[in-house]
C-alpha cells in the first residue's frame, strides 16, 4: 500500500511542472494594501490571488521593501523578481513609445485608453521593443480617476491661475507642461512630496483625486481642481526571462489572471469615481469643476508639450490617430 502512495506522488510530481511545485511569484507592490482606494493594490491583489487560486505560489511584496523603480527594474531585468507594479516613466526609458499614455488631454478616460491600446495592438509594439531589456509589459493599471490638480495655497480655475504657482514634476515633460499652462515645476521624488508642500518647495502635484486621501495627505493640501488632465497609470511589468520560461499551462494561468485582476481594477474605478470627489471634500478639501472653457483652455495649450516628449514626430501622429479613431 506504501508503495501504491509513493508512485501516486510521484506521478503527480511528474504531472505538474517544477516551477508550479517549487518557485514563488513576487508581486511588489507600489502602493498601501488598500482596496478601498488603491486602484493598483486591488490590480495586484486580484492578480495574486488569482494565480493561487489556480495553483500558482504567489506572494505580495510591500511597497519599497525591494527598492525604489530603478531597483525593481534591475531585479526584473536578472530574474531576481517575478512582477512588479511600476511606474510608466520604467518602460518609457527602455522604449519612449509608450510616453503616449501620458500625452495630457489624448484620451477622455481609461476606457478610451483600452480601446486605443487593443485597436493599436500597443502591448505587442512596446514588448517587442523592450525584450532586450529582459522585462514585459502586462498590462497597465489605473490608480484611479484621470489626474487633476492638487494644491495648498490656491485653487486653480484657470490656466492664469497657475502663474504663481511651483508644482511637483516627477519629469521634464511634466514641467514642460506647467510651463504651457503658466506656471512653473521641480522635479521631487514622491517619499518627499509631503514634506516639499509643507515647507513651501512646492505648491502642489498632478495626480489621480484618490492619492491624497490614500497617502494621509488631506490635512496638508487645501485644493483638488477636477482637470482631467491624463489617466494616472502603474506598468505591470514582469521579467521576460521568467515570462518565457513558464510551462505553457502556467502562461495560460498568468495571462488569465491578467484578464481577471484587469476587469476587477476597472470595475472599482467605475464604483470609485463618483465617490472620491466627496470624499475629498469630507476631508476639507475644496474641489473645484473646470468650466467647459477652462478645460478647453487648459487642453489647448497643453498640445504643445506633445512635441516636447521623446517620441517623435511620427508616433505622436500614430497615437493622435489612435485617439480619434476609438474615441
Amino acid at each position: 500500500m506504501k508503495l501504491l502512495k509513493i508512485l501516486a506522488m510521484a506521478s503527480a510530481l511528474i504531472a505538474f511542472p517544477m516551477s508550479v511545485l517549487g518557485s514563488e511569484i513576487k508581486v511588489a507592490l507600489d502602493s498601501p494594501t488598500d482596496l478601498e482606494r488603491s486602484g493598483s493594490y486591488v490590480w495586484a491583489h486580484n492578480f495574486t490571488e488569482a494565480l493561487k487560486e489556480r495553483g500558482l505560489n504567489a506572494r505580495e511584496i510591500p511597497r519599497d521593501a525591494m527598492g525604489g523603480e530603478a531597483e525593481k527594474l534591475d531585479q526584473l531585468s536578472m530574474g531576481l523578481l517575478e512582477v512588479s507594479l511600476s511606474d510608466v516613466n520604467s518602460v518609457a526609458r527602455i522604449d519612449p513609445f509608450i510616453f503616449g499614455v501620458r500625452l495630457p488631454y489624448l484620451f477622455d478616460g481609461v476606457s478610451h485608453m483600452d480601446r486605443a491600446l487593443t485597436e493599436g495592438d500597443v502591448l505587442s509594439r512596446i514588448n517587442e521593443n523592450i525584450k532586450h531589456a529582459g522585462v514585459r509589459l502586462l498590462t497597465l493599471a489605473p490608480l484611479g480617476p484621470p489626474s487633476g490638480i492638487i494644491t495648498t495655497r490656491k485653487a486653480v480655475t484657470k490656466p492664469e491661475d497657475m502663474a504663481d504657482l511651483r508644482m511637483r514634476a516627477i519629469d521634464d515633460v511634466q514641467n514642460a507642461l506647467y510651463r504651457a499652462w503658466g506656471g512653473s515645476g521641480t522635479i521631487v521624488a514622491w517619499g518627499e512630496v509631503a514634506a516639499a508642500m509643507q515647507t513651501g518647495i512646492v505648491d502642489g502635484y498632478i495626480n489621480t483625486s484618490l492619492v491624497p486621501i490614500m497617502f494621509g495627505q488631506t490635512d496638508i493640501i487645501s485644493y483638488y481642481t477636477d482637470t482631467n488632465v491624463m489617466n494616472a497609470l502603474r506598468a505591470v511589468l514582469v521579467s521576460d526571462d521568467w515570462y518565457q520560461g513558464l510551462s505553457e499551462q502556467e502562461r495560460s494561468i498568468v495571462d488569465e489572471s491578467v484578464g481577471i485582476a484587469n476587469q476587477a481594477n476597472r470595475a472599482w474605478l467605475q464604483d470609485i469615481t463618483p465617490k472620491v470627489l466627496n470624499e475629498l471634500r469630507e476631508n476639507g478639501v475644496e474641489v473645484t469643476t473646470l468650466s467647459a472653457e477652462s478645460r478647453d483652455r487648459f487642453r489647448e495649450l497643453s498640445r504643445s508639450v506633445y512635441d516636447q516628449t521623446e517620441l517623435t514626430p511620427a508616433q505622436v501622429e500614430t497615437w493622435t490617430d489612435l485617439a480619434e479613431k476609438t474615441r
